[in-house]
C-alpha cells in the first residue's frame, strides 16, 4: 500500500473545483487544505470538499502537506512556487509554469537546490485521446512525422470568463494561456523542440467584458492577441501553430500531424478524450481509433497524482518541471521571433515525456480504486 501524498492548495478560483474533485477521490492522495488571498472564497471549497481553510502561511507551515498544487493567477506562479519550495514542499503549477523563462529559472534553479520536485499543467496529454495518438505515431501508424498544424481560435475569453483581465495582461494572451496545451501535445506526440519563428499583433487596444460580473467593463491589452509561430522540432518534424483571440469563426482542425504514410487527427489537447481519427495513405475515408488508454473524462490533476507516485516510487513524473520549461521557453521565444524577425534557437531540452501504461494493462487506479 502506497502513503498517500499530503497535498495542499493555494488558488481557489473557478478550476479549483475540478482539481479537488479529482485529487480528493485518489487514494494516493490527501488533501488537507486549501488557501486563497480572498479568505470567503478558501471556505466554500474547503465546505464543499470537506477539507480545511487556511492562510496561505499557516498552509505552508503544515508538516503533513508535501505537495502544494499552485493555481493563483499567471502572474503569481513563480513567486508563489518559490514560496512553496522555501517551505520545503514540492509544487505543482498551474500553466505556464512563470509569464518568461529567467522566473522559470529561478523556480526549477531552487527545487534543486531543496530538493524538492516541480510539476507543471497541462497534464491532458496523459488522458485516453493524446496517450491513444502516442501510441499510433509510435507504432508507425502514420509513418515517419514530417509535419503538424495546431490551431486554437476564438473572439476571446472576456465574453464568460468571470475574471478576464488577466488574459489581457503581459502572460495572458492566447499564446500563453492555450499554447501550453498545444505544445505540450506537440512534445509528447513529437519530442523535443529545436527552433521557432513568428509573427503577433495586438488587433484591438481595449476590450469589452460581456460575462456576467464584470459586463461592461473595459479591458486594456498588453500583449497580442493574434500569433502565428513555426515550430521546428528535434527530429525533424515542422509545426504551424495560430493562437488567436481575434477570430469570430472557423472551420480550422484543432491539431493534426502528417506523416509519410498518413494523417492523424488529433483531439483538442485542452480535454482528456478524443476523437482520434486515421486516414492513412491511399485509404478513401476517415477511421475512428478506439482508446488504447485510460481516462477519457476531464481528470485534471492526473498529473499530480503521477508527481505524487513518483515521490514514493521514485522516477521522473511526467508533467514535469523541464518539460514546463521548455515550452515556456518556446513560447516566450515566438514572441521574440515576432519583435526581430528572426528564428530564435532554443536553448532547453526536455525528455520526452513516457507514455502511459495501456488500459488493458492498467492494473493501477490513479484517480480511485476501481470497483
Amino acid at each position: 500500500m502506497i502513503e498517500p501524498v499530503g497535498v495542499g492548495i493555494i488558488g481557489c478560483g473557478n478550476i479549483s473545483r475540478i482539481y479537488l474533485k479529482n485529487c480528493t477521490r485518489s487514494p494516493y492522495l490527501k488533501v488537507i487544505a486549501c488557501a486563497d488571498l480572498v479568505r470567503e472564497k478558501a471556505e466554500a471549497r474547503a465546505e464543499e470538499f470537506g477539507i480545511e481553510a487556511l492562510d496561505v502561511d499557516e498552509l505552508l507551515a503544515d508538516p503533513a502537506i508535501e505537495l502544494v498544487i499552485n493555481l493563483t493567477v499567471p502572474t503569481a506562479h513563480a513567486e508563489v512556487a518559490l514560496q512553496v519550495l522555501e517551505a520545503g514542499k514540492s509544487v505543482y503549477n498551474e500553466k505556464p509554469l512563470a509569464i518568461n523563462i529567467e522566473e522559470a529559472k529561478k523556480v526549477l534553479a531552487f527545487a534543486g537546490e531543496k530538493g524538492c520536485r516541480v510539476g507543471c499543467a497541462p497534464d491532458t496529454f496523459l488522458g485516453a485521446g493524446l496517450q491513444t495518438s502516442r501510441k499510433l505515431i509510435d507504432d508507425g501508424w502514420i509513418g515517419e512525422p514530417v509535419a503538424a498544424t495546431a490551431f486554437v481560435v476564438s473572439p476571446g475569453p472576456e465574453r464568460w470568463h468571470p475574471n478576464p483581465f488577466f488574459f489581457y495582461e503581459v502572460g495572458g494572451g492566447p499564446l500563453f494561456d492555450m499554447g501550453p496545451y498545444y505544445l505540450t501535445a506537440l512534445v509528447h506526440l513529437l519530442g523535443p523542440m529545436k527552433r521557432v519563428t513568428g509573427a503577433a499583433r495586438i488587433t484591438r487596444e481595449e476590450r469589452v467584458a460581456t460575462s456576467k460580473t464584470h459586463f461592461g467593463t473595459r479591458i486594456p491589452v498588453h500583449t497580442p492577441t493574434h500569433i502565428a509561430g513555426t515550430v521546428e522540432f528535434a527530429r525533424g518534424s515542422i509545426a504551424t501553430l495560430i493562437t488567436s483571440f481575434d477570430v469570430w469563426s472557423s472551420n480550422l482542425p484543432r491539431l493534426e500531424i502528417y506523416g509519410t504514410e498518413g494523417t492523424l487527427s488529433v483531439p483538442d489537447p485542452n480535454t482528456f478524450g478524443g476523437p482520434v481519427r486515421i486516414r492513412r495513405a491511399g485509404a478513401e475515408e476517415w477511421s475512428d481509433i478506439p482508446f488504447t488508454h485510460a481516462y477519457e473524462e476531464n481528470s485534471r490533476g492526473l498529473g499530480v497524482i503521477d508527481m505524487a507516485l513518483a515521490i514514493r516510487q521514485g522516477g521522473m513524473h511526467r508533467a514535469n518541471g523541464d518539460l514546463a520549461f521548455h515550452v515556456l521557453e518556446a513560447m516566450e521565444s515566438i514572441l521574440t521571433a515576432a519583435d526581430t524577425g528572426r528564428h530564435v534557437t532554443l536553448t532547453s531540452e526536455c525528455e520526452q515525456p513516457e507514455p502511459m501504461p495501456m488500459r488493458q494493462v492498467y492494473h493501477q487506479p490513479w484517480i480511485y480504486p476501481e470497483g
